[in-house]
């Protein structure tokens, strides 16, 4: 805990607690470690409904936080259906923390060395590079902009629940870890079977240690060559051809791959399978997607920016982000203006003559924001040039790649 929240700690955390035996001993790890430091921090719980004693887990969370004199809150979310499960539940859970922490920027998460083991297991499943089989980062930075700890990925799952025995605290175990029909619980179980070829989880973490060490040096040059060959424009990347092109395959790779999860929002890399089919149509001239991000080839450079279609449908009043990247400013005298709201340009681009002197593709500039009024198009600030009006990237591409 000190070594990733000091040497100045911050006056207010939080604890991301589902009530399983990893993250119940996280709680009373912190709460002895918050108490002797003096930091306060507040619990929350994410409700996902999935099981029908996701509830009383809730409130078993609750009476401990109560116990212990922390605040608790429990955030609820139902799945509508669509898309993989999980991947919406993960996604959900980070939007719901997102709006319900207020100031407090860090908040931290009970992963443990079972589960870099077993995502180890999952990449590698994938044919995932060094990348996807480096060892978990202790800390990063979740998309919405808030600070993921890890404080416990240096102890096994054992040694919590050990730990959570002895003093006597709660957990409840989630049956769908065990539930074979998830790849998740499918490594899990493999993981007490490695010993038959003369593997062990000691192995795998050494092994995904040194993928992250890998993967630091490897970021690092690709860092190096970024400052060389891109150029932000407008919220597009433009890659410089004959720089891009004269450099080794992983730097490209991890260039174009960073290049599209910072115009999409992306939360995770593309796999390696798609990024090395679009990388070599690129360089042979071609165009494509990927993950929300689109790509073409030009003379002089390969451009990337948002995809239209998945801006398309999105909505946010003016004053709040759009597609979590974009703050547009209003004029004083519309600020408080009613029915204002951030919608992509789309086909209303036929009412901006001027847009060609963005230097981007038509594709870019539909997908750009745009400020709607109802149905009457108000301003296009990156199109149309009109007084007081402005749009801006939130996290420049270099700062942003700096905290991935």
């Amino acid at each position: 805990m000190g070594q990733l929240l000091g040497p100045d700690f911050p006056d207010h955390i939080a604890l991301a607690v589902s009530g399983g035996g990893d993250s119940m001993a996280m709680l009373a790890l912190a709460q002895n470690w918050a108490h002797r430091w003096g930091v306060a921090f507040s619990v929350v719980t994410v409700d996902h409904g999935l099981r029908p004693e996701s509830a009383d887990e809730a409130r078993m969370v609750g009476a401990f936080c109560a116990q212990i004199e922390r605040p608790h809150t429990v955030l609820e979310w139902r799945w509508d259906g669509t898309g993989n499960l999980q991947d919406a539940a993960r996604r959900a859970r980070l939007d719901l923390i997102d709006g319900w922490r207020g100031p407090i920027q860090t908040v931290l998460m009970a992963h443990t060395s079972d589960d870099v083991a077993e995502t180890f297991l999952l990449r590698l499943a994938r044919g995932s590079g060094v990348e996807g089989l480096s060892a978990m980062a202790p800390m990063r930075r979740a998309p919405q902009g808030f600070h993921i700890l890890r404080p416990c990925l240096g102890m096994s799952r054992a040694e919590l629940r050990h730990y959570a025995r002895v003093l006597q605290v709660p957990w409840a175990d989630d049956p769908s870890n065990e539930d074979a029909k998830y790849d998740r619980s499918r490594a899990r179980a493999l993981l007490d079977r490695l010993d038959v070829l003369g593997l062990s989880r000691d192995d795998i973490l050494a092994t995904a240690g040194r993928m992250r060490r890998a993967a630091v040096a490897l970021n690092a040059r690709m860092m190096s060559v970024a400052e060389e060959v891109v150029t932000e424009r407008a919220g597009a990347l433009l890659l410089d051809r004959t720089g891009f092109d004269r450099v080794e395959r992983d730097t490209q790779l991890r260039l174009l791959a960073a290049a599209c999860m910072w115009v999409s929002g992306a939360e995770y890399r593309p796999r390696a399978s798609g990024l090395e089919g679009l990388l070599d149509r690129l360089t042979s001239g071609g165009a494509g997607t990927l993950i929300g991000a689109q790509i073409e080839s030009r003379a002089n450079d390969y451009v990337v920016f948002r995809e239209p279609a998945a801006v398309r449908d999105l909505r946010a009043p003016v004053g709040q982000l759009w597609d979590r990247r974009w703050a547009v400013s209003a004029p004083d005298a519309l600020a408080a203006a009613q029915g204002l709201e951030i919608r992509a340009l789309g086909d209303a681009i036929s009412d901006c003559p001027d847009w060609r002197e963005t230097g981007l593709p038509r594709a870019a500039i539909i997908a750009s924001p745009a400020i709607w009024q109802g149905a009457e198009l108000v301003c296009a600030p990156l199109a149309m040039a009109k007084a007081d009006w402005a749009a801006r990237i939130v996290t420049p591409f270099a700062t942003w790649a700096l905290s991935h």
